[in-house]
């Protein structure tokens, strides 16, 4: 049986998704709605991505008795409020990261998936790359000894894009990038709660974050750092230390294609691409993610063994503390 995807919103990631989700096969995924708030860009999206429907309103396209999966496109501060639509409407939610602006909008969401019993899941594609499952499976089975450090950087010039430097849209490195870099850090330590965290940071001149290093130190003395910017081009990779060797994810770190695993380099191709640009780096790869929703859907999760809400919940805890410690509040921190 195929899962019915509803789209939420027409933008560039959206567009990548549903590019993803035409290339699987029909009878395991189908695009049957998408909604954006200007009915005309709907239509666009519909008529580009062979959708039946368009719809101009997010509240359309919750009630559309069809739609089976929401899946959530639009800026960060949208996440919220389309969600709770999609989930008081009965829908199973796959809402990109960051899930919430903040550590309340992210327990707000994940307390009304529970209360009602549906399906949520933070799109961290990342997870879900053949490269990054490698590197999990070799952690775990002590591949590299007891761990010692972990570290990532994900940095690039992000000043063109209005989006990334809007305060009002909650943009800066940390909610776009260091969601990657905090991710990579707690799944190589098993979602644990750091004992301390340490950040510095130096603020754009819209308000936002743009630069910010930050130091996690875990139970047992290991320790973690990352380093994230919207105005500097940094190396984009990540690594795991331990007694017995090194790990590292690169091509980059936030969809990887490469893993060097002591010494040893692995490559892993991506599926071929259909016929179609993609609007980011490594597109393709976002068919892990729909796969694993449709796996986890038909069997009857509430939430993703590999991004368990409460670790988004955590993750959300550690990029508000970090803002907190770099003096960086939004709009929405104020509710």
């Amino acid at each position: 049986m195929a899962v019915r995807w509803g789209i939420v919103s027409a933008g560039l990631i959206s567009s990548d998704f549903a590019a993803v989700l035409q290339a699987l096969p029909r009878s395991e995924h189908q695009v049957v709605a998408v909604a954006a708030r200007d009915l005309s860009r709907a239509k666009e999206f519909a008529r580009k991505y062979d959708v039946p429907k368009a719809y101009g309103s997010y509240k359309e396209l919750a009630e559309d008795p069809n739609v089976e999966v929401a899946y959530i496109g639009p800026q960060h501060p949208q996440h919220k409020d389309a969600v709770l639509l999609c989930l008081a409407a009965g829908k199973a939610v796959l809402c990109e990261k960051p899930m919430g602006v903040n550590a309340a909008e992210v327990r707000q969401m994940v307390a009304e998936a529970r209360s009602r019993g549906l399906f949520l899941m933070e799109a961290i594609w990342t997870r879900f790359f053949p490269a990054m499952e490698a590197l999990k499976s070799a952690v775990s089975q002590g591949t590299l000894g007891d761990l010692r450090v972990a570290r990532a950087e994900f940095g690039k010039d992000l000043t063109s894009v209005l989006r990334a430097v809007n305060w009002s849209q909650a943009g800066g490195g940390l909610l776009d990038m260091g969601i990657y870099c905090i991710q990579f850090i707690s799944m190589v330590f098993g979602g644990q709660k750091p004992e301390k965290i340490l950040a510095v940071g130096r603020r754009y001149e819209t308000g936002v974050d743009d630069t910010v290093t930050v130091l996690l130190q875990y139970p047992g003395g290991v320790h973690a750092s990352f380093t994230c910017s919207i105005t500097a081009q940094l190396t984009n990779t990540a690594s795991v230390s331990g007694t017995k060797g090194m790990a590292q994810i690169m091509n980059p770190c936030w969809c990887p294609t490469e893993l060097v695993l002591k010494g040893e380099h692995k490559e892993f191709p991506l599926p071929p691409a259909p016929n179609k640009d993609f609007n980011f780096t490594n597109g393709i790869g976002m068919m892990y993610e729909a796969r694993h929703v449709r796996e986890c859907l038909r069997k009857g999760l509430k939430e993703s063994p590999v991004i368990p809400l409460a670790e988004s919940e955590l993750m959300a805890d550690i990029l508000e503390e970090v803002r907190k410690a770099i003096g960086v509040t939004f709009p929405q921190d104020k509710h």
